[in-house]
């Protein structure tokens, strides 16, 4: 078990496309799930402090879009070292 005052290092994952001039390929989702995943079976074990829940109402035209995105903060007790920032 991991106590919030022994993190030292965040990692921000953002899962979803928060920005409508660059959508994100299924593969550019995939791959981020794959880190969060990577992120929370360890070594070092992160755990999840918390989890932004964002959305973006677009109008296209006559049609409206939403765009919805999940940022993931997992805390780590040290950087891992295949974390690359």
């Amino acid at each position: 078990m991991i106590d919030i005052t022994d993190v030292t290092y965040v990692k921000r994952i953002t899962i979803g496309t928060s920005n409508p001039d660059q959508i994100l390929s299924d593969d550019q989702i995939q791959e981020a799930m794959d880190l969060l995943n990577k992120c929370l079976a360890g070594p070092p074990k992160g755990k999840i402090l918390g989890i932004e829940k964002s959305f973006k109402l677009l109008n296209i035209g006559e049609h409206q879009a939403v765009l919805q995105w999940l940022v993931y903060h997992v805390g780590f007790v040290r950087k891992p070292v295949w974390i690359k920032d």
